[in-house]
């Protein structure tokens, strides 16, 4: 069963992700999250613009170079963000590269 989708709707990077039976509170143990492109050159300085407002950061994973740099963030009320230097084409790469058990559908 296909579990993700990637859409570019006219430049607006749109992922869908299904998971089931995950429990909302922790923020861990779940993939949900709103993701936003950043530039590559502002990371570091977004990175600790974040840490001067006492955002809460979550721990990063580990990631292979080709899927860029991220930061995951929650508000205040446990909502996750990610501030993500790559874009659709970067994402698309990387999964062709390291995920040869996915299906890609091009139009």
């Amino acid at each position: 069963m296909l579990k993700t989708a990637y859409f570019d709707l006219n430049g607006l990077w749109l992922a869908l992700n299904l998971e089931e039976n995950v429990p909302r509170n922790q923020e861990n143990s779940s993939y949900t999250h709103i993701a936003f492109s950043i530039e590559d050159e502002d990371f570091e300085d977004i990175a600790l613009k974040l840490k001067d407002l006492n955002v809460h950061i979550l721990p990063s994973r580990e990631r292979n170079e080709m899927d860029k740099k991220s930061i995951y963030f929650t508000d205040p009320e446990g909502h996750k963000f990610e501030l993500h230097t790559g874009n659709l084409e970067d994402r698309l790469f990387y999964y062709r590269e390291t995920k040869p058990n996915m299906i890609f559908f091009e139009n």
